[in-house]
Protein backbone atom coordinates (compact mmCIF):
# COMPACT_ATOMS: atom_id res chain seq x y z
CA UNK A 1 0.00 0.00 0.00
CA UNK A 2 1.14 3.27 -1.13
CA UNK A 3 0.17 6.55 0.17
CA UNK A 4 -1.42 8.92 -2.55
CA UNK A 5 -3.05 12.19 -2.30
CA UNK A 6 -6.45 12.28 -4.12
CA UNK A 7 -9.91 12.13 -2.98
CA UNK A 8 -11.18 10.56 -6.36
CA UNK A 9 -10.46 6.90 -8.28
CA UNK A 10 -10.93 3.40 -7.35
CA UNK A 11 -11.96 4.53 -3.84
CA UNK A 12 -15.29 5.90 -3.97
CA UNK A 13 -15.80 3.05 -6.84
CA UNK A 14 -14.89 0.54 -4.11
CA UNK A 15 -17.32 2.43 -1.16
CA UNK A 16 -20.01 2.48 -3.68
CA UNK A 17 -20.02 -1.53 -4.02
CA UNK A 18 -19.14 -2.52 -0.58
CA UNK A 19 -22.56 0.17 0.13
CA UNK A 20 -24.44 -2.02 -2.48
CA UNK A 21 -23.42 -4.93 -1.01
CA UNK A 22 -24.97 -3.70 2.72
CA UNK A 23 -21.12 -4.71 4.46
CA UNK A 24 -19.12 -2.73 6.61
CA UNK A 25 -15.80 -1.80 6.47
CA UNK A 26 -14.85 -4.13 9.06
CA UNK A 27 -16.97 -7.10 7.70
CA UNK A 28 -15.19 -6.70 3.94
CA UNK A 29 -11.73 -6.25 5.92
CA UNK A 30 -12.34 -9.68 7.98
CA UNK A 31 -12.97 -11.33 4.83
CA UNK A 32 -10.14 -9.86 2.72
CA UNK A 33 -7.76 -10.15 5.36
CA UNK A 34 -7.19 -6.85 5.83
CA UNK A 35 -7.78 -4.12 7.93
CA UNK A 36 -10.66 -2.02 8.40
CA UNK A 37 -7.99 0.96 8.74
CA UNK A 38 -6.60 0.00 5.44
CA UNK A 39 -9.77 -0.29 4.30
CA UNK A 40 -11.13 2.99 5.11
CA UNK A 41 -7.51 4.78 3.73
CA UNK A 42 -8.53 3.11 0.30
CA UNK A 43 -11.51 4.60 -0.13
CA UNK A 44 -11.30 7.83 1.07
CA UNK A 45 -7.91 8.08 -1.77
CA UNK A 46 -5.41 8.04 1.17
CA UNK A 47 -3.81 4.75 0.38
CA UNK A 48 -3.54 3.07 -3.22
CA UNK A 49 -4.31 -0.32 -3.34
CA UNK A 50 -2.25 -3.35 -5.15
CA UNK A 51 -3.61 -4.85 -8.08
CA UNK A 52 -3.81 -7.85 -5.84
CA UNK A 53 -5.93 -6.20 -3.43
CA UNK A 54 -8.16 -4.61 -5.63
CA UNK A 55 -9.03 -7.61 -7.20
CA UNK A 56 -9.47 -9.84 -3.58
CA UNK A 57 -11.84 -6.67 -2.20
CA UNK A 58 -13.44 -7.29 -5.79
CA UNK A 59 -13.91 -10.95 -5.39
CA UNK A 60 -15.59 -10.41 -1.74
CA UNK A 61 -17.73 -7.78 -2.89
CA UNK A 62 -19.17 -10.06 -5.75
CA UNK A 63 -18.45 -7.29 -8.21
CA UNK A 64 -18.89 -8.25 -12.10
CA UNK A 65 -16.02 -9.21 -14.25
CA UNK A 66 -16.53 -6.03 -16.35
CA UNK A 67 -16.60 -3.66 -13.49
CA UNK A 68 -13.39 -5.44 -11.89
CA UNK A 69 -11.60 -4.01 -14.99
CA UNK A 70 -13.43 -0.66 -14.17
CA UNK A 71 -11.51 -0.59 -11.10
CA UNK A 72 -7.88 -1.75 -12.06
CA UNK A 73 -8.40 0.98 -14.46
CA UNK A 74 -9.59 3.66 -11.88
CA UNK A 75 -6.34 2.79 -9.81
CA UNK A 76 -4.48 3.31 -12.62
CA UNK A 77 -4.17 -0.53 -13.99
CA UNK A 78 -4.25 -2.74 -16.61
CA UNK A 79 -7.58 -4.07 -17.19
CA UNK A 80 -6.61 -8.00 -16.42
CA UNK A 81 -9.56 -9.60 -17.65
CA UNK A 82 -10.16 -9.95 -21.82
CA UNK A 83 -13.47 -9.59 -23.61
CA UNK A 84 -13.63 -11.82 -26.48
CA UNK A 85 -16.18 -12.00 -29.86
CA UNK A 86 -18.39 -14.55 -28.93
CA UNK A 87 -17.50 -16.06 -32.45
CA UNK A 88 -13.60 -16.55 -31.17
CA UNK A 89 -14.24 -18.22 -27.91
CA UNK A 90 -13.05 -21.52 -30.34
CA UNK A 91 -13.71 -24.68 -28.48
CA UNK A 92 -16.30 -23.21 -25.78
CA UNK A 93 -18.45 -21.98 -28.66
CA UNK A 94 -18.64 -25.36 -29.87
CA UNK A 95 -19.21 -27.01 -27.17
CA UNK A 96 -22.26 -24.64 -26.41
CA UNK A 97 -23.44 -25.24 -30.05
CA UNK A 98 -23.92 -29.02 -29.17
CA UNK A 99 -25.01 -28.17 -25.72
CA UNK A 100 -28.14 -26.57 -27.58
CA UNK A 101 -28.38 -29.21 -30.35
CA UNK A 102 -28.41 -32.00 -27.51
CA UNK A 103 -31.30 -30.64 -25.87
CA UNK A 104 -33.83 -30.48 -28.85
CA UNK A 105 -36.39 -30.78 -29.42
CA UNK A 106 -36.49 -29.15 -25.97
CA UNK A 107 -35.84 -24.93 -26.37
CA UNK A 108 -32.52 -23.60 -25.29
CA UNK A 109 -31.10 -20.30 -25.96
CA UNK A 110 -28.16 -18.43 -25.12
CA UNK A 111 -27.99 -14.51 -23.88
CA UNK A 112 -25.99 -12.07 -22.98
CA UNK A 113 -25.45 -9.37 -20.48
CA UNK A 114 -27.84 -7.56 -22.10
CA UNK A 115 -30.23 -10.47 -23.42
CA UNK A 116 -29.07 -10.58 -26.95
CA UNK A 117 -29.11 -13.40 -28.32
CA UNK A 118 -26.06 -15.06 -28.85
CA UNK A 119 -27.02 -18.96 -30.12
CA UNK A 120 -30.56 -20.97 -29.69
CA UNK A 121 -31.75 -24.21 -30.84
CA UNK A 122 -34.62 -25.44 -32.94
CA UNK A 123 -36.68 -25.50 -30.34
CA UNK A 124 -36.45 -21.67 -29.64
CA UNK A 125 -37.24 -21.19 -33.55
CA UNK A 126 -40.10 -23.26 -32.84
CA UNK A 127 -41.61 -21.11 -30.53
CA UNK A 128 -40.62 -17.92 -32.38
CA UNK A 129 -42.30 -19.19 -35.90
CA UNK A 130 -44.76 -16.37 -37.11
CA UNK A 131 -43.10 -13.45 -34.88
CA UNK A 132 -42.98 -10.13 -37.23
CA UNK A 133 -40.08 -9.95 -39.54
CA UNK A 134 -38.75 -6.67 -37.22
CA UNK A 135 -38.13 -8.43 -34.22
CA UNK A 136 -36.59 -11.29 -36.24
CA UNK A 137 -33.90 -9.09 -37.46
CA UNK A 138 -30.52 -9.90 -35.71
CA UNK A 139 -29.87 -8.58 -33.62
CA UNK A 140 -32.32 -10.12 -31.23
CA UNK A 141 -33.44 -9.77 -28.02
CA UNK A 142 -34.28 -12.16 -25.75
CA UNK A 143 -36.47 -9.61 -23.47
CA UNK A 144 -38.06 -7.88 -26.74
CA UNK A 145 -39.27 -11.20 -28.17
CA UNK A 146 -40.49 -12.07 -24.87
CA UNK A 147 -42.11 -9.10 -23.90
CA UNK A 148 -43.11 -6.97 -27.30
CA UNK A 149 -46.92 -6.72 -27.62
CA UNK A 150 -46.07 -8.11 -31.23
CA UNK A 151 -43.48 -10.66 -30.36
CA UNK A 152 -44.22 -13.76 -27.97
CA UNK A 153 -46.76 -11.81 -25.04
CA UNK A 154 -50.01 -12.35 -26.84
CA UNK A 155 -49.14 -16.29 -26.50
CA UNK A 156 -48.21 -16.61 -23.35
CA UNK A 157 -51.22 -17.48 -21.30
CA UNK A 158 -49.85 -16.50 -17.81
CA UNK A 159 -48.27 -13.58 -19.10
CA UNK A 160 -48.30 -11.08 -15.91
CA UNK A 161 -47.13 -13.64 -13.88
CA UNK A 162 -44.21 -14.39 -16.85
CA UNK A 163 -43.87 -10.61 -17.27
CA UNK A 164 -43.25 -9.54 -13.59
CA UNK A 165 -40.95 -12.89 -13.04
CA UNK A 166 -38.73 -11.44 -16.35
CA UNK A 167 -38.72 -8.04 -15.31
CA UNK A 168 -37.83 -8.66 -11.14
CA UNK A 169 -35.03 -10.87 -12.74
CA UNK A 170 -33.52 -7.79 -14.91
CA UNK A 171 -33.51 -5.23 -11.83
CA UNK A 172 -31.92 -8.12 -9.93
CA UNK A 173 -29.20 -7.35 -12.81
CA UNK A 174 -29.35 -3.80 -12.57
CA UNK A 175 -28.92 -4.02 -8.90
CA UNK A 176 -25.97 -6.27 -9.48
CA UNK A 177 -23.71 -4.32 -12.29
CA UNK A 178 -23.85 -0.74 -13.25
CA UNK A 179 -25.41 -0.93 -16.67
CA UNK A 180 -26.95 1.70 -18.82
CA UNK A 181 -27.66 -0.88 -21.61
CA UNK A 182 -29.84 -3.02 -19.57
CA UNK A 183 -31.34 -0.16 -17.72
CA UNK A 184 -32.59 1.19 -21.13
CA UNK A 185 -33.85 -2.06 -22.02
CA UNK A 186 -35.23 -2.14 -18.72
CA UNK A 187 -37.20 1.10 -19.34
CA UNK A 188 -38.06 0.13 -22.53
CA UNK A 189 -39.73 -3.92 -21.94
CA UNK A 190 -41.31 -2.66 -18.77
CA UNK A 191 -43.13 0.22 -20.23
CA UNK A 192 -45.23 -2.67 -23.26
CA UNK A 193 -48.81 -2.46 -22.96
CA UNK A 194 -50.26 -6.05 -21.80
CA UNK A 195 -52.56 -7.80 -24.19
CA UNK A 196 -55.73 -6.66 -24.84
CA UNK A 197 -57.74 -8.90 -21.89
CA UNK A 198 -55.35 -11.79 -21.44
CA UNK A 199 -52.15 -12.71 -19.52
CA UNK A 200 -53.63 -13.36 -16.08
CA UNK A 201 -52.55 -15.75 -13.71
CA UNK A 202 -55.80 -17.61 -14.29
CA UNK A 203 -56.01 -17.81 -17.83
CA UNK A 204 -56.13 -21.13 -18.05
CA UNK A 205 -57.69 -23.76 -19.97
CA UNK A 206 -56.73 -27.21 -18.44
CA UNK A 207 -59.80 -29.97 -18.06
CA UNK A 208 -57.23 -31.55 -15.31
CA UNK A 209 -54.95 -29.03 -13.66
CA UNK A 210 -50.99 -30.05 -13.76
CA UNK A 211 -49.11 -29.44 -10.51
CA UNK A 212 -46.23 -27.49 -11.29
CA UNK A 213 -43.54 -27.38 -9.42
CA UNK A 214 -41.98 -23.98 -10.13
CA UNK A 215 -43.32 -20.81 -12.01
CA UNK A 216 -44.10 -22.22 -15.63
CA UNK A 217 -44.06 -20.50 -19.19
CA UNK A 218 -47.26 -21.16 -20.80
CA UNK A 219 -47.56 -20.55 -24.25
CA UNK A 220 -49.57 -21.35 -27.05
CA UNK A 221 -48.36 -23.23 -30.15
CA UNK A 222 -50.49 -23.69 -33.10
CA UNK A 223 -53.23 -24.65 -30.89
CA UNK A 224 -51.78 -26.29 -28.18
CA UNK A 225 -50.75 -24.70 -24.71
CA UNK A 226 -47.34 -25.64 -23.94
CA UNK A 227 -45.95 -25.52 -20.53
CA UNK A 228 -42.07 -24.87 -19.53
CA UNK A 229 -39.90 -24.27 -16.34
CA UNK A 230 -36.57 -22.55 -16.95
CA UNK A 231 -33.38 -22.97 -15.87
CA UNK A 232 -30.71 -20.49 -16.46
CA UNK A 233 -26.79 -21.85 -16.31
CA UNK A 234 -23.79 -19.91 -16.12
CA UNK A 235 -19.79 -20.14 -16.39
CA UNK A 236 -17.87 -21.24 -12.91
CA UNK A 237 -15.03 -18.76 -12.28
CA UNK A 238 -14.59 -16.67 -15.51
CA UNK A 239 -11.63 -15.11 -16.91
CA UNK A 240 -13.63 -13.09 -19.45
CA UNK A 241 -16.31 -10.59 -19.83
CA UNK A 242 -17.94 -12.16 -22.96
CA UNK A 243 -17.68 -15.17 -21.26
CA UNK A 244 -18.54 -13.60 -17.65
CA UNK A 245 -21.96 -12.36 -18.59
CA UNK A 246 -23.21 -15.38 -21.11
CA UNK A 247 -26.49 -16.77 -19.37
CA UNK A 248 -28.06 -20.94 -20.77
CA UNK A 249 -31.11 -20.76 -19.92
CA UNK A 250 -32.79 -24.32 -21.10
CA UNK A 251 -37.09 -24.63 -21.21
CA UNK A 252 -38.39 -28.10 -19.44
CA UNK A 253 -41.33 -29.75 -19.97
CA UNK A 254 -43.15 -28.73 -17.21
CA UNK A 255 -46.30 -31.67 -17.78
CA UNK A 256 -46.41 -34.88 -19.91
CA UNK A 257 -48.63 -33.24 -22.87
CA UNK A 258 -45.81 -30.41 -23.15
CA UNK A 259 -43.32 -33.70 -23.58
CA UNK A 260 -45.64 -35.44 -25.77
CA UNK A 261 -45.93 -33.11 -27.95
CA UNK A 262 -42.40 -31.75 -28.54
CA UNK A 263 -41.23 -35.58 -28.69
CA UNK A 264 -44.02 -35.82 -31.95
CA UNK A 265 -42.18 -32.77 -33.52
CA UNK A 266 -38.68 -34.99 -33.48
CA UNK A 267 -38.45 -36.75 -37.14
Amino acid sequence: MTTVVSGTGVGPLLRGWRERRRISQLELALRADSSARHISFVETGRSRPSEEMILRLAEHLDVPVRERNALLLAAGYAPRYAETPVDSLGALREGIERLLQGYEPYPAVVVDGSYTVVAANRGIAMLLDGLPEHLLTPPLNGMRLTLHPEGLAPRIRNLREWRGHLLAQMERQIALARSATLRELYDEVAAYPLPEGGGGPDDREDPTPYPYFALPLRIEHKGRVLSFVSSISTFNTPLDVTVAELAIETFLPADPATVAYLQSLTP
